[in-house]
């Protein structure tokens, strides 16, 4: 069984790695881990010594292998200089997603209300320029909490088919 030392820095990729090693004990160690996945072992461990970013390929492999599809989103949200502007997705329970859902389908009856105001007239008025954002924001609100729950159904049920 591997060493954990006391003063290793948090890294989500190691996190991910020992919970995932709950339910199969080859994630244990990184050798074996490293044969799970078909990362090299030394690799591995930079990784996780936050010494150096991984590859998406390989975010992809741990991802699946730990069964924490959470790792793909985090890379693209703080490492894929692409993705950095793409929301987080929390790893919230399934009751904390509901109630956001709720609370937020609330906002959507609002904003349906004021794109109908706004569409009236079939014209978007200067004056109506800050509804229409407040629309935009509902409508992001509802689509992150679609991406946590996506997330949250690939981590206990796998990937959709």
């Amino acid at each position: 069984m591997g060493k954990s030392g006391t003063k290793l820095p948090q890294n989500v990729y190691r996190e991910a790695r020992l919970k995932a090693s709950e339910k199969n004990d080859r994630l244990r160690s990184r050798e074996s881990t490293a044969e799970e996945t078909g990362i090299d072992r030394t690799r591995i461990a930079r990784i996780e010594l936050n010494v150096l970013n991984p590859y998406p390929e390989e975010v992809a492999m741990m991802a699946d292998t730990y069964c924490a599809p959470e790792l793909r989103n985090y890379y693209c949200h703080n490492t894929c200089p692409l993705g950095r502007s793409v929301c987080e997705i929390g790893s919230d329970s399934i009751d904390r997603i509901s109630l956001a859902a709720l609370a937020s389908f609330r906002k959507i009856d609002v904003a349906r209300e004021l794109i109908l105001d706004i569409m009236a007239d079939g014209n978007v008025e200067e004056s109506e320029k800050s509804d229409l954002d407040e629309i935009i924001r509902a409508l992001e609100r509802i689509a992150d909490i679609k991406e946590d729950l996506k997330c949250w159904r690939e981590k206990h049920f796998g990937k959709e088919e």
